[in-house]
């Protein structure tokens, strides 16, 4: 039985959330709390293996109160929130760099035609949320570019060829490890870099809007059929597969999901691989599951250069791990060491549009 305490400042969404939980015959919800310092006072009371956040309470806000529960009794927290407009992503997005695991869509109300898949998304994130362990996160600052002192892990190679690409996978704790290694490009990066991250529908514009606040590198949503740029990053939206084409533009197709997602992972670095080969560079961050793992391999393969986020930095370390178990990275890093050898390995001679 999972035990989930749900904090809403709304009453009538507190027990419409109370209802939807309930409904599951493995979850029990064991308390509420309607802003944030009462969440904090109900963690210590009923010690919950899952906690629903709400972003904007009175006295103690979502953001606050996540900060404060995971220095003191770390807990999985999911955001659930009824809006996807670019302020209330800052909120939601800088909530999952403080510690809370993934976002959830607000279930639509009972008669709504999509109440049932509502519903039912937010049961499953809650029960796949349940089986993370998280740790203690101590105070610390907003993260920051990393400083061009920094140097790179003395083990960078040589390119085998010339970069046209990079491409990223991420799913649970993949937005902060793709925050921190945005900021620590330069402006000059000289290629591409294509995204795929793991999120609940209708949060990937206000996750891009998010990203975009600290990097230097433009980053959109991407298009079908547009022309890739060096030094720009494209998160592949909602409900498409997104793949890279060989004349350096994308195609987003509604090809079925792979390892439950679209987009998946594997699709976008198969692309990759079939496309580029080593002329590109695959990173597999944070991550629940293995989507991306046997095709970072197979971009290895194919002679790319791959990264796998290293398991102490990592919120979950399951894609990677997959992908470090296939032997599949020529790389195992943290994210501020990512940015540094990404930024060592492709020094801006000129820039490359494929």
């Amino acid at each position: 039985m999972i035990r989930v305490l749900v904090v809403e400042d709304t009453p009538v969404v507190r027990e419409f959330l109370v209802h939807v939980l309930s409904s599951d015959p493995g979850v029990q919800v064991v308390g509420t709390a309607h802003n944030g310092e009462e969440a904090i006072e109900a963690v210590e009371r009923h010690k919950p293996d899952v906690i629903t956040m709400d972003v904007h309470m009175p006295k103690l806000n979502g953001l606050e109160a996540t900060r404060k529960i995971m220095e003191t009794r770390p807990t999985p927290i999911v955001i659930v929130s009824g809006s996807s407009n670019a302020s209330e992503a800052a909120w939601i997005f800088e909530a999952m760099e403080a510690g809370a695991l993934a976002v959830a869509e607000s279930p639509m109300g009972i008669g709504h035609p999509d109440h049932e898949a509502t519903a039912a998304a937010l049961i499953q994130t809650v029960k796949l949320m349940s089986e993370v362990k998280v740790v203690r996160r101590w105070a610390r600052r907003r993260t920051e570019a990393v400083p061009a002192s920094v140097p790179p892990p003395p083990e960078v190679r040589p390119l085998p060829a010339e970069v046209k690409l990079i491409a990223i996978g991420a799913s649970t704790g993949g937005p902060p490890a793709l925050h921190q290694i945005l900021a620590g490009l330069n402006a000059t990066l000289p290629v591409p870099v294509l995204i795929v991250q793991h999120i609940s529908p209708g949060f990937t514009e206000g996750f891009v809007e998010w990203l975009g606040q600290t990097s230097a590198l433009p980053v959109q949503v991407a298009t079908h059929g547009q022309r890739i740029r060096a030094g720009h990053v494209y998160v592949a939206p909602d409900g498409y597969q997104m793949k890279a084409q060989r004349e350096g533009r994308l195609s987003l197709t509604k090809d079925a999901p792979e390892n439950g997602h679209r987009p998946s992972v594997s699709c976008l670095f198969r692309s990759v691989a079939e496309a580029f080969g080593e002329e590109a560079i695959g990173m597999l961050l944070s991550g629940m599951g293995k989507d991306g793992a046997a095709e970072l391999k197979l971009m290895r393969d194919q002679g790319a250069i791959t990264i796998a986020q290293d398991k102490e930095s990592s919120v979950v370390h399951g894609m990677p791990g997959e992908a470090i178990l296939m032997g599949a990275a020529t790389y195992v890093l943290a994210p501020d060491s990512i940015a540094a050898v990404l930024s060592s390995l492709l020094k801006p001679k000129r820039r490359v549009d494929p």
